[in-house]
């Protein structure tokens, strides 16, 4: 477009003050605010001024677009005033996704934040002595019951004052705490640092090459350990570490050995990694402890609901592990937190660390953690979300597949624009949890006559509330494992929604 043609353009803008001064922006005003409704103006204006320089606009569609400034202007107050962080339908499959926020909470954790959050409450005081407490006390006893069958696998005093370990003639020192505590920190990599600045600040940390894992979002178990001020002792290769690598490299400088669980990929073929009661021996014969990062940590024994190969908190605890970090939002299926399990003298250096001030977590948390810890001691595992939804059968996913298809098509009759079928497929855990595992689940698959699944899936996600598929060999898919029941109405609404020969506006 020629520059003089785009000057005419520019003099046909309003000015912000003129379009102000308008009685539909006054009426606005009045129920949104001056100074809402004067951003948004401001921002549908530098949009038509960017239009108008990219040459997307001529006279006639700039006209258009002038007769349509009040709607443009409500629309962008609207958006500007409305929450970004939005409750969404997750169709993927994926029971732990990251990008949709991790684990969902149970009821009744909502109804405890709400409670603790709405009012004042006890989050540091003690109500049998009137006098300051402490806030871990909240989620420390449940914990204690969680937890203490593994009590009885850590070293016990012999005769002579010393502590075998598992009957064995290895030893640790006497006076070495055999109770098991819990603290809480924000999330498993503020775990992972407070227990190695704590244990072995100033020392070095033993760990094998093939654990040094990337967690997620760019962050390497060798960075955290930096931060810690504890140094990195690497011992044997990618794919192969044996007990001795770990033995030969011991000097008077080593303050812990480090085990990290490959909780997000696996290494097969030609591998070898030492068992843990090897280690746990090692570790105990040399006075040293041994620390276990979890990454996800369940309290459940996995087998139950189909997944093999996922330690939990409890095995390791039993072998003798001293300290174990995981997470709270994962395979535990409660709020974002980091949790260190472990030998109570161990524990309370972490407590005494003034880093544990600067990572531990608020009242909202211990109370979505309290709910969380509760539904397990009362053994009602079907409360929490993330279990249920990983106990859910192929059967009883299909039944509702099928009810919504049926719905779909009752709604978009004759019509065969719109092609719904009932496909096997498997969900995954996700969240850097159980790489190998899935769970046989049916599957909706998704197609259009005329709009590609890129196409369909950007019109699910612009639905309300959004819904969040995926795409698999040109076929949208979504998995009811991870769709609450609730949500199966707004996601046929947004099935029919889909029933268009339109191409979706550009």
């Amino acid at each position: 477009m020629p520059s003089a043609n785009k000057s005419a353009l520019f003099q046909k803008l309003p000015s912000t003050d003129e379009l102000l001064r308008r009685s539909d922006m006054q009426a606005l005003i009045e129920r949104e605010g001056h100074v809402a409704v004067t951003e948004s103006i401001r921002v549908v204006i530098a949009n038509l001024r960017q239009e108008v320089a990219n040459s997307q606009l001529d006279e006639n569609s700039l006209d258009i677009a002038l007769g349509g400034l009040s709607a443009a202007v409500e629309r962008q107050v609207h958006q500007s005033l409305s929450y970004s962080l939005l409750p969404l339908v997750n169709a993927t499959g994926v029971i732990l996704h990251t990008n949709l926020g991790r684990a969902p909470l149970a009821a009744s954790a909502l109804d405890h934040v709400r409670a603790a959050a709405s009012a004042y409450s006890n989050l540091e005081y003690d109500l049998a002595t009137g006098e300051r407490g402490k806030r871990d006390v909240h989620v420390e006893r449940l914990f204690q019951k969680l937890l203490d069958d593994a009590g009885p696998s850590f070293a016990r005093p012999d005769s002579r004052g010393r502590l075998s370990l598992r009957g064995s003639e290895q030893t640790i020192s006497a006076g070495t705490s055999t109770a098991i505590s819990t603290i809480v920190v924000n999330n498993n990599a503020a775990a992972v640092l407070l227990a190695l600045n704590s244990l072995a600040e100033g020392g070095e940390v033993i760990v094998s090459r093939g654990e040094l894992v990337e967690i997620g979002g760019s962050f390497r178990i060798p960075d955290v350990m930096s931060k810690s001020s504890a140094t990195l002792r690497e011992v044997g290769t990618t794919n192969r570490t044996r007990i001795a690598d770990y033995e030969r490299a011991m000097n008077d400088r080593t303050r812990l050995l480090l085990r990290v669980h490959r909780s997000n990929f696996e290494i097969t073929g030609f591998t070898e990694q030492p068992a843990l009661d090897e280690l746990v021996a090692l570790a105990h014969r040399r006075n040293l402890p041994l620390m276990e990062d979890l990454g996800s940590g369940a309290l459940i024994d996995l087998r139950s609901v189909g997944i093999n190969g996922e330690p939990g908190v409890l095995d390791s605890l039993r072998a003798g592990v001293d300290i174990v970090t995981y997470s709270g939002d994962k395979l535990l299926g409660g709020p974002q937190a980091g949790l260190i399990s472990g030998r109570a003298d161990l524990v309370a250096r972490m407590r005494s660390n003034s880093l544990f001030r600067a990572l531990r977590v608020d009242k909202l948390t211990y109370a979505a953690l309290e709910a969380t810890l509760l539904a397990y001691v009362k053994r009602d595992h079907d409360a929490v979300p993330v279990l249920r939804m990983m106990r859910l059968s192929k059967d009883e996913i299909a039944r509702r597949a099928e009810g919504i298809v049926s719905q779909v098509r009752s709604a978009q009759g004759k019509s065969a624009h719109l092609k719904l079928e009932l496909v096997d497929g498997e969900s995954v855990i996700g969240g850097g949890a159980a790489p190998s595992a899935v769970l046989p689940t049916r599957l909706i698959a998704v197609t259009h006559a005329d709009l590609s699944a890129d196409e369909l899936c950007a019109r699910l996600r612009a639905s309300t509330p959004p819904v969040i598929a995926r795409v698999e060999e040109g076929r949208v898919l979504l998995d009811l494992r991870t769709v609450f029941p609730e949500q199966d109405a707004n996601l046929a609404t947004g099935l029919a929604s889909l029933n268009s020969d339109l191409k979706p506006e550009t």
